[in-house]
């Protein structure tokens, strides 16, 4: 049986300090559930990151890499090597471990400022993205909801039948 998830909901406009450190909406943390505790933050798509629970992160992590390795182990994956390690590269640089303060305050580091394309001091969106939290660079948000809000209706029919 799989374990009890929450759906993490909510937008909230943020802004960056001066030394990027991004204090979550009180709303949020309390969604979250793991304050003070490790957490992953992981590159989605450019603009994007995405912050998840330690626990949750290895588990998927863990699975993915086992079947991976069971692949590799029984040879089936001889002839795609050049796409294993390009697998394997964006693996090494996709995700990492922050520490989230019990305000639910953590830094994002350097690589996932880049990534991410703001300022020091600059706004984020914050959302609530049913399984984990994601941070956004606003304008790349607004593009993602204007792509993807006609789509809304049949997604939430779908994964509610």
């Amino acid at each position: 049986m799989a374990a009890e998830m929450k759906l993490i909901q909510g937008e909230f406009h943020c802004s960056l300090d001066e030394r990027f450190r991004l204090s979550l909406p009180k709303n949020l943390v309390e969604q979250l559930d793991i304050v003070g505790s490790g957490v992953v933050l992981a590159k989605e798509r450019p603009g994007a990151i995405s912050l998840w629970g330690g626990e949750q992160w290895q588990a998927r992590h863990e699975a993915d890499i086992g079947i991976l390795q069971g692949k590799l182990d029984a040879g089936r994956l001889d002839d795609r090597i050049e796409e294993l390690r390009q697998l394997g590269r964006l693996m090494s640089t996709r995700h990492t471990e922050v520490n989230l303060s019990s305000t639910g305050r953590f830094s994002v580091p350097q690589p996932f400022r880049s990534f991410l394309g703001v300022e020091a001091s600059g706004d984020v969106m914050v959302v609530g993205a049913a399984v984990c939290v994601e941070v956004w660079n606003p304008e790349a948000w607004v593009a993602y909801v204007g792509d993807q809000i006609p789509d809304f209706r049949q997604l939430l029919d779908e994964l509610s039948s």
